[in-house]
């Protein structure tokens, strides 16, 4: 078969494609509806590894253990030349149109692509005006065509071309039609845009309408299994072809990202132990004294200069001889709470430091210690995707059930996509004996933890998940809402958006091996100098942070959607995983939660209108 052309189309920035716009996203260009490709078209050549050992092996134990690499997305250099004809303004991330059904603006004509209909329009100079062009319509000049916006998705990661024909003739069909999609009024909405046949003797017609909602399944073919993010079908086929769906093009839940997080922390306890576990991905392939002189020789251990040959090899073998087990490096928070506990004991390097400093006065019962992260490295990597449901559904990444996580390639991957971002934060690590006496001191507690474990466990048992497992505690709560009300607060000064401070909770009762843990970690991590502004370490200052802190917990006490929002308790009949909460009070944006808004109650906090026996900070929030 022919090669077909490479053509650029568009830019994304590198962090969209682990964000919102990676494999297997439909990504929505000025004229044209692309898919991002899966790994297996990728050209790495372009790409840069990223070292860090411990998301890799928390990905191995995903993925498998043939992984043996995180790299960035292929970039083109800096100076690449300006000529599109050039072989650098080829280096980037292959897509495919996608769906294949477009429709004509003016004579509404809706066919296929491979009807040969439609010619595209390139343009090397200007890649955002490439375009399908209707060479042959009777209403205007070759028009620019539009993509079909409706597709057919399954929870199981399957996305196809809507059913068009077999959709208005009622099932399977021998007819070609051919079709034009019409639309009354400018609503938009599905009733007012149908489909007609004008084949002779046909002339059906139908309303997209019909498609939608629990009678519309009834009028869709079985789900086909296909993944045009890899051009096939499943293999196994899908195995709950009646749960597809109609949805619209560009919907929010046709792709969410399945990611596994890091924080680079220092483990080794001095200098060159950690610049090691920084280099470990290019360290870790030397065999001998020599292959480390052959790769300083090379120019790609700068970071070493200081060092002797002997001296590295030495670090590499340690380093070697200490590997942590697979399981025990799986753990991805226990090492970073032992960093933010004990700051000191660590050293400091370009993308880590932290100084300890005693809590605010008002509250230094309550916290033991805040930590200061002037410089702090978040590593991220893309082990799959989802449809329909998001992860946040299902609790953990490690429980989402597999069939319904799409793969990013056809074979077992070599590579994931992966991306670094660096910020700062303030870890706020919570007395131990002050949450201790808490848990077990209120026993109106006691109502509130079978509430919200009752409600746990039906809404595990709805996913089809086992309902004894999952169940984080009101530790969790406590910490969770904490963090949520803080993080609102710190926004309106820090000169961060709300969406970009993240949460990163480390909660574990003392009978947990890794336990006890208690303690909150707000932080900035962003791919642009937003990150790193300096204005949320600035507030950590004891009196800085008393004054938010107070602010975040007067404003936990009243809530604009009060009583309602005050008297909420989750029952095994809603399902609903969290208490005192809303958009009002405590919901923060997608990109910050940990839990998608889950497990959150203010009233663990602080006293509400509703009850003041369970709040951890009691009147006036100390």
């Amino acid at each position: 078969m022919k090669p077909q052309p490479k053509n650029r189309v568009g830019e994304l920035r590198p962090s969209q494609l682990l964000f919102s716009s990676g494999v297997g996203a439909v990504v929505d260009l000025p004229h044209l509806s692309t898919m991002i490709l899966g790994l297996d078209d990728w050209d790495i050549a372009r790409a840069t590894e990223i070292g860090e050992e411990r998301l890799r092996v928390a990905v191995q134990a995903e993925l498998g253990t043939q992984v043996n690499r995180l790299l960035t997305p292929p970039i083109a250099p800096d100076s690449a030349a300006t000529s599109p004809f050039d072989p650098t303004a080829q280096v980037g991330v292959p897509v495919a149109t996608f769906p294949r059904w477009v429709v004509c603006p003016y004579c509404h004509l809706l066919a296929p692509l491979k009807s040969e209909l439609f010619e595209l329009k390139t343009n090397p100079y200007r890649p955002d005006q490439t375009a399908y062009v209707h060479t042959n319509c009777s209403a205007h000049k070759p028009p620019i065509v539009l993509p079909a916006r409706f597709l057919l998705a399954c929870p199981q990661g399957h996305l196809d071309d809507f059913p068009w024909l077999e959709f208005i003739h009622g099932g399977p069909t021998d007819c070609k039609g051919p079709l034009r999609l019409l639309e009354r009024g400018v609503s938009g909405e599905a009733a007012d845009i149908s489909v007609r046949c004008e084949a002779p003797g046909c002339n059906k017609s139908r309303t997209m309408a019909e498609a939608f909602g629990p009678e519309g399944k009834e009028n869709l073919p079985l789900c086909t299994g296909r993944r045009p993010h890899l051009r096939d079908y499943d293999p196994a086929g899908c195995t709950d072809a009646t749960a597809r769906r109609a949805i619209l093009l560009g919907a929010s839940n046709s792709w969410f990202p399945l990611q596994l997080t890091v924080l680079a922390v220092p483990t080794a306890p001095d200098k060159l132990g950690q610049l090691v576990e920084t280099q470990w991905h290019q360290l870790e392939k030397a065999q001998n004294l020599q292959n480390i002189t052959l790769l300083r020789s090379l120019g790609l251990l700068p970071d070493f200069a200081l060092y002797a040959d002997q001296a590295l090899w030495d670090a590499v073998e340690k380093k070697r001889a200490g590997a942590p087990a697979a399981a025990e490096a799986a753990a991805l928070k226990t090492p970073e709470w032992q960093v933010f506990t004990q700051p000191g004991t660590h050293p400091q390097s370009a993308d880590f430091r932290a100084t300890a400093i005693a809590p605010p006065a008002r509250y230094g019962h309550l916290l033991q210690q805040v930590v200061l992260v002037e410089r702090l490295r978040e590593v991220r990597a893309l082990i799959g995707f989802t449809r329909i449901q998001s992860p946040g559904e299902f609790g953990e990444i490690e429980e989402f059930p597999p069939e319904r996580r799409a793969r990013l390639s056809r074979k077992a991957p070599q590579w994931v996509p992966a991306g670094e971002v660096r910020g700062e934060g303030i870890f706020l690590q919570f007395a131990e004996a002050a949450v201790h006496a808490w848990e077990t001191g209120h026993p109106a507690l006691l109502g509130r933890g079978t509430a919200f474990g009752q409600a746990h466990r039906e809404w595990r048992r709805q996913r089809h998940l086992d309902p004894d497992r999952g169940y984080p505690g009101l530790r969790f709560f406590l910490l969770h809402s904490f963090a949520h009300a803080l993080m609102r607060q710190l926004a309106l000064e820090a000169g961060y958006s709300a969406a970009s401070i993240r949460e990163r909770i480390y909660s574990l009762p003392p009978t947990d091996p890794d336990g006890p843990m208690a303690g909150v970690l707000l932080y900035t991590a962003a791919p642009d100098s937003e990150g790193t502004l300096g204005g949320l370490v600035r507030l950590g200052a004891p009196q800085e942070l008393e004054r938010h802190l107070t602010g975040a917990l007067a404003a936990m006490a009243l809530c604009a959607a009060d009583p309602l929002c005050a008297e909420h308790l989750p029952t095994a009949e809603s399902a609903v995983l969290h208490g005192a909460a809303c958009h009002a009070c405590l919901f923060a944006p997608e990109t910050s939660c940990e839990r998608g808004n889950k497990y959150l109650d203010r009233t663990l906090l602080v006293p509400t209108m509703e009850t003041g026996e369970l709040a951890f900070f009691g009147e006036g929030g100390a």
